[in-house]
């Protein structure tokens, strides 16, 4: 049933809610907006953020889900809990960053990442959320909020002692969210990254 679970988690991780949202808000494809990227971050700049706060939420459950449900079909596997849950938020993360749906090409992991440790380590990941609206607030950018909550959030894990398998795997996909965003970096120090804006769509 492991291989069943990863399977559904990717799957459900590959559900691509921003395009979905685009298509239907707007009638237009995200990819060809914006940052090109079909996240909750692209949303809000190129859709505004009723549907930004929308697709924020649906991909923070998909990692939720993934977690706490769909890995329940695997336990009492040769591997323990802590492992099943690591694996199943692996694939939705994965599911989200490379959808089958959309030709492997999704976002940037944030938000899926985001639900599957508020499941895992809710502690240390509200602290890297109070990080992440920190910087957002202070610099408008959102890249940079989330560059520097994917930093905290490994330090955070081992800090409050969350299980090895969760340390493991905070180091993982904090490492995948700053990969994602070295396009991001690259504007950032060009000065070139868009900031947030609130403006209606």
């Amino acid at each position: 049933m492991l291989f069943l679970s990863i399977i559904l988690s990717y799957l459900l991780g590959a559900v691509p809610a921003s395009y979905i949202m685009g298509r239907v808000w707007k009638g237009i494809d995200l990819r060809e907006h914006g940052s090109g990227n079909v996240g909750a971050a692209n949303t809000f700049r190129v859709l505004g953020p009723v549907p930004g706060i929308i697709v924020l939420f649906i991909d923070v459950l998909k990692g939720l889900i993934a977690v706490l449900l769909i890995s329940r079909l695997a336990m009492g596997s040769s591997l323990s809990s802590e492992w099943v849950k690591v694996f199943c938020g692996i694939a939705a993360i994965c599911g989200h960053n490379w959808t089958i749906f959309l030709r492997f090409k999704g976002g940037r992991g944030v938000a899926t990442s985001t639900g599957v440790f508020l499941g895992l380590a809710w502690q240390a990941m509200l602290l890297v959320i109070l990080v992440w609206l920190v910087i957002v607030a202070l610099t408008r950018y959102i890249s940079l909020g989330s560059i520097l909550g994917a930093v905290a959030l490994p330090i955070l894990v081992y800090t409050l002692n969350a299980p090895l398998p969760y340390l493991f795997f905070s180091v993982l996909a904090s490492l995948l969210v700053i990969i994602k965003h070295i396009p991001n970096i690259k504007r950032l120090i060009k000065g070139k990254e868009n900031r947030l804006s609130f403006r209606k769509k």
